[in-house]
């Protein structure tokens, strides 16, 4: 089914974010129709055009050849920086419907302790960026910056707003949303094209509901969205945006009653959802939001990929954030789980 998702104006946000902690509860509450996800709409004009340039980068990335694409992956960071692709593992196997390029958008060098940073390099590793004239990706780290800074600056507004509601639950109650995160050195910003399905393996109506990224959470406190974008191939010319080529097609999540429901982001909308550092920060009471992405039918020979952009919002990796872990420990199990390479 599909589902109003809570909305609030970033007029609002800025201007009176007292106001909005009705819709606030209403988007991140524990009651069972909550969806663990918010949209800041009525944004700076400038976001639609921030928005369109890097997701259009992210198909003209993916189509260099494989040797130039390589060049930019980060197998020291366990390829949390960088050109990512076929090395997750989602749903059991390596996951090569989806490449991904991870930066930080704010934070190009982190200024933390050497033994520090050796420990917890997939965290704390320098940016690795496309040369400057790496041919029709020009603009590329520029394109990804500015993007990642926007929805890096609505979220700490928000994570603000957010902060009465959140410390009614927090188990460490000296701790502030908004401070963990416009501190944090760790903020990760990943770019995703998602792969047409191949011709030879037609999408039909029984397709898993997560056949273009398998459920899971984010492991982040807050986790900013962009509405993607849909391109279709033309070969010898510019890729063409089209409408979703299926009423199926797009984000899933599963409400905190457990129902399934898709969700649409408007292309002038950022959404912001909820990650495992945020539940564990308040001992389980604000959950993290499970997600998935479905392909959905396509016509037969139409060569459609999406491209989108995600933010996560999350502390150092210091921060204790449970009894038994501090994000940084926890977040070693996670890349664990997602790579086969060991963390040490």
């Amino acid at each position: 089914m599909s589902t109003d998702v809570i909305s609030i104006s970033y007029q609002t946000l800025v201007s009176s974010p007292s106001s909005l902690q009705t819709s606030i509860e209403e988007a991140f509450g524990s009651h069972p129709q909550a969806l663990g996800i918010i949209l800041v709409k009525d944004l700076p004009h400038v976001y639609p055009i921030y928005r369109e340039r890097l997701l259009k980068l992210a198909y003209k990335f993916a189509h260099l050849d494989e040797n130039i694409r390589e060049k930019y992956a980060d197998p020291e960071s366990i390829y949390s920086y960088g050109w990512s692709h076929g090395k997750e593992i989602m749903n059991g196997r390596p996951d090569t419907l989806k490449g991904s390029y991870y930066a930080n958008p704010v934070v190009d060098v982190p200024n933390v302790d050497p033994v520090v940073k050796a420990e917890y390099r997939p965290f704390y590793g320098d940016n690795v960026w496309p040369d400057k004239d790496e041919t029709s990706i020009e603009g590329f780290e520029e394109a990804f910056k500015v993007l990642g800074s926007f929805v890096f600056g609505v979220g700490c507004q928000l994570a603000a707003a957010c902060q009465p509601f959140v410390s009614k639950y927090l188990t460490d109650t000296t701790l502030s949303l908004p401070e963990l995160i416009s501190t944090s050195q760790t903020t990760k910003a990943r770019l995703l094209h998602y792969f047409p399905p191949e011709e030879d393996s037609p999408i039909t109506e029984d397709e898993p509901i997560d056949s273009w990224c398998g459920f899971h959470k984010d492991n982040s406190l807050l986790t900013g969205l962009c509405s993607a974008i849909f391109l279709r191939e033309e070969i010898g010319k510019e890729p063409v945006a089209v409408p979703s080529p299926s009423p199926t097609s797009g984000l899933y999540i599963r409400t905190r009653g457990g129902d399934l429901t898709k969700v649409s982001i408007p292309p002038g909308c950022l959404a912001f959802q909820t990650g495992e550092a945020l539940e564990l920060v308040t001992d389980g009471k604000l959950r993290a939001t499970p997600h998935c992405v479905r392909v959905g039918q396509t016509q037969g020979g139409s060569k459609i990929s999406r491209e989108t952009f995600a933010l996560f919002m999350q502390p150092d990796t210091h921060q204790r954030i449970s009894e038994s872990d501090t994000f940084g420990s926890f977040s070693k199990k996670v890349l664990e789980e997602h790579y086969e390479a060991r963390i040490m």
